[in-house]
């Protein structure tokens, strides 16, 4: 069975709309994906590799977790569509891949998108400003919405968004370039198993190798330390489950085997730059 073959992927939103100049957005930065079809007119997004034009004949997407703004100063009519990956997926591809941010459309896009807007009619969004959207009580309505979806049209749902990511994927590249297949095991072993303790002689042993020359040999593929590494990917799924999961931080973080509260706290602003309490305030727009 292939890793995609696993994905969990969520429909939150789909619309049409149209603006004149007032498509302007400035500091994103969500917890899924964007894709997007223009009708007509142009906008522009600031991404941290550069300036994007959005125009007429192409898709668009932007990953999760990306820091971006939008701008246009004039006519501006498109398809959104918001994709979001459980934290319970066994792989999540939207973020572990750099794809293209845009590709060449064709005349089954569009079909495939008025589809999915023709079996999910309740999925636009109300207001297109994301500061009033892009929060935890909006993500969490519309994942309940989806799953009060009848079975039928869920599961076409996911067919039309696979097909449609799978568009990009065919250009997209590991964010990891690794060349040695045993550190490609050591990042496979990570990401099943990232809500478990990961000791460095346990990856090793993946790898045959002693402690020092694994941690040597991963630095050299992946130019960060396996602990530096691994305490990523668990910050990065710990955003997640803070979207989706009313617990307290600690439970987070014993779920994800910090076993120091504190530890776990230093971690996650090193990364994010907020603390985990700092991080739920922003979510719930408080």
């Amino acid at each position: 069975m292939r890793e995609t073959d696993n994905l969990q992927l969520i429909l939150l939103n789909i619309g049409r709309s149209s603006h004149d100049g007032d498509w302007n957005w400035k500091g994103i930065n969500s917890p899924f994906a964007r894709l997007y079809y223009v009708i007509e007119g142009c906008a522009r997004v600031d991404l941290p590799q550069g300036v994007q034009t959005l125009r007429p004949g192409s898709l668009y997407l932007i990953p999760p977790f990306t820091q971006h703004s939008y701008a246009c100063d004039g006519l501006f009519s498109h398809f959104y569509i918001h994709i979001y990956e459980t934290p319970s997926s066994p792989r999540h591809l939207l973020e572990e891949c750099h794809f293209p941010v845009e590709i060449p459309a064709n005349p089954l896009d569009f079909s495939l998108i008025n589809r999915l807007l023709e079996i999910n009619p309740d999925r636009e969004l109300l207001q297109y400003d994301p500061g009033l959207y892009d929060n935890q009580p909006t993500l969490l309505r519309n994942i309940a919405t989806e799953a009060q979806q009848a079975e039928y049209a869920a599961l076409e749902t996911r067919g039309i968004l696979a097909q449609l990511l799978s568009r990009f994927l065919r250009y997209a590249t590991p964010k990891a370039e690794v060349n040695d297949k045993r550190i490609a095991n050591v990042l496979r072993h990570i990401r099943k198993h990232i809500d478990q303790p990961l000791r460095i002689s346990q990856l090793a042993a993946i790898c045959h190798l002693s402690d020092d020359h694994f941690i040597r040999l991963f630095k050299k593929e992946m130019d960060c330390t396996p602990i530096a590494y691994i305490n990523q990917k668990k910050i990065e799924r710990a955003q997640l489950m803070l979207l989706v999961e009313n617990v307290p931080v600690k439970d987070i973080a014993y779920r994800l085997s910090f076993d120091n509260i504190s530890y776990f706290n230093r971690v996650f602003k090193q990364i994010t730059r907020f603390t985990p309490t700092q991080y739920c305030e922003r979510l719930y727009g408080q």
